[in-house]
């Protein structure tokens, strides 16, 4: 892990969040806290230079009209498509999802899940409890769940990557996280840790691949 910091303070990955809505003032918090750079996106050129990308929660329809006002949707999709790891929490996951069940609203479309919104409950009865994780290991992860989506059902190669009873609140997909709950509202970087390791391996990948392309 020391070597992994070391690497980061040297020559730090350069992370976007989407700062429309929600807590990306949060995920920008965390983000610095390991040692990457946060940079707030509310316009495409903003996501240039960028190695990894994070949608927060808010309105997850608002989020999409707000994308598709500011121009931002052709970056994200071409962002997506260069192999540029994304993660979405809350709406930022319904934004994800191929699927929104009883809806039509604007998606990235970009995880093979079917997403339920709301599913939680109101506001009020938003609530925190320890979810077992084990991609991050045995110590159960403090999830804030606020008026919060869940995953339906995954198709490969997306997976499941932690339930609650029996809904689905994290997943992954190649380089794309999704959380129905919110970790930048707790003083766990676990999440982030993960994301941020998901962001550094496919950076190297990306840097291999421009080597290798050099060499021919």
């Amino acid at each position: 892990m020391v070597g992994m910091a070391e690497a980061w303070n040297e020559a730090p990955l350069r992370i976007g969040v989407v700062a429309m809505q929600g807590a990306f003032r949060e995920h920008a918090r965390a983000i610095r806290t390991l040692g990457a750079e946060a940079v707030e996106v509310r316009r495409p050129e903003q996501m240039e230079g960028l190695d990894g990308l994070i949608l927060p929660g808010g309105e997850s329809t608002a989020i999409g009209q707000l994308i598709q006002e500011f121009g931002l949707d052709p970056a994200l999709r071409r962002f997506a498509e260069e192999g540029r790891p994304v993660y979405g929490t809350c709406a930022g996951m319904i934004l994800l999802a191929k699927d929104v069940a009883g809806s039509q609203q604007y998606r990235l479309g970009l995880m093979d899940m079917r997403a339920q919104r709301n599913a939680f409950g109101r506001q009020r009865e938003s609530f925190e409890t320890g979810l077992a994780v084990p991609a991050l290991g045995e110590e159960p992860f403090p999830a804030v769940f606020i008026r919060a989506p869940y995953i339906e059902s995954v198709q490969s190669p997306c997976e499941a990557l932690a339930v609650y009873g029996d809904k689905i609140v994290m997943a992954r997909e190649g380089r794309f996280l999704a959380t129905a709950f919110h970790p930048e509202l707790t003083d766990d970087l676990r999440v982030h840790r993960y994301f941020l390791d998901m962001v550094r391996q496919a950076k190297e990948e990306r840097d291999l691949a421009k080597g290798r392309a050099g060499v021919l």
